[in-house]
């Protein structure tokens, strides 16, 4: 399998179309329901997960998704390559409606995620990264987005349209980004160490993935994670920070972080 630009080109249209479902819900009234594990859930996570699964199957390779995790180990422990996606991450940020929320998609090759896409629908901005591609950022409504996915080369195309990552600014302070609704104390004193190397460090929260992306896009230096994440959140944006040139290394032990694990819970780690 190593067309990963017709994947690439198939994980955008699905992105695409599950935000627009997303967006659909988000402009009226909606009911909030609560998991097992007490984290919102929203006809929006249901519908983004029906029309992902819906066009990714055209690929015929398995997937997980966070609405889908209930595949057990001894089954997908034999997938070497697999659709690993989070149909809207930041859920909570949704419930806020401050835009601050995504489409996850990520395709994983032996443990690694090569290929990843997120689209914030409400921001009109979609990332995504490719092994041997590169990753970018494009800036487009759903309007423009809906005429391209048409075409038989989304993936060339949105690369022409997009800004190649990461845009380098060195007109700004040492940039720490860090969750908007999980921010612990052990990322806290990670931070306040940071400040004792770099005095006029500036502090930027964001909520679901767009934090690896703005380490990917070159707007933060860095991105620490101490506290609980699950692998469908961190492997599309991982899969763009490593296309661009980044790494995302566990804190405990600097090793690369990996994906299909027995246990899907993430070490703590840092983007950077």
């Amino acid at each position: 399998m190593e067309n990963y630009n017709q994947l690439l080109s198939l994980a955008l249209k699905a992105a695409v179309l599950a935000g627009k479902e997303i967006k659909d819900v988000y402009k009226r009234e909606f009911e909030v329901e609560l998991k097992d594990d007490k984290s919102p859930l929203t006809e929006a996570d249901k519908r983004s997960h029906n029309k992902i699964v819906e066009l990714l199957t055209e690929s015929g390779l398995p997937l997980l998704s966070e609405e889908g995790k209930s595949i057990p180990f001894e089954e997908r422990h034999k997938w070497k390559i697999f659709w690993l996606i989070d149909p809207l991450d930041g859920t909570k940020e949704f419930i806020k409606r401050n835009g601050e929320f995504t489409v996850n998609i990520a395709l994983i090759v032996n443990g690694v995620p090569l290929l990843g896409v997120i689209y914030a629908p409400v921001i009109d901005t979609i990332y995504f990264g490719c092994e041997g591609s590169g990753s970018y950022k494009a800036e487009a409504d759903y309007e423009y987005l809906s005429h391209i996915i048409q075409s038989e080369h989304i993936a060339d195309r949105l690369i022409s349209a997009g800004h190649r990552l990461p845009i380098k600014n060195t007109d700004r302070p040492f940039t720490v980004v860090a969750s908007r609704s999980h921010m612990s104390d052990e990322t806290a004193a990670f931070i306040n160490e940071l400040r004792k190397k770099h005095t006029n460090l500036e502090m930027i929260s964001k909520g679901s993935s767009l934090k690896l992306c703005l380490v990917a896009e070159g707007a933060a230096d860095v991105y620490p994670r101490f506290a609980p994440t699950m692998e469908w959140d961190t492997a599309a944006g991982q899969a763009i920070a490593l296309s661009a040139g980044y790494s995302v290394i566990n804190a405990n032990d600097q090793s690369a972080v990996v994906y299909n694990k027995s246990e899907l819970l993430n070490p703590w780690f840092i983007v950077q």
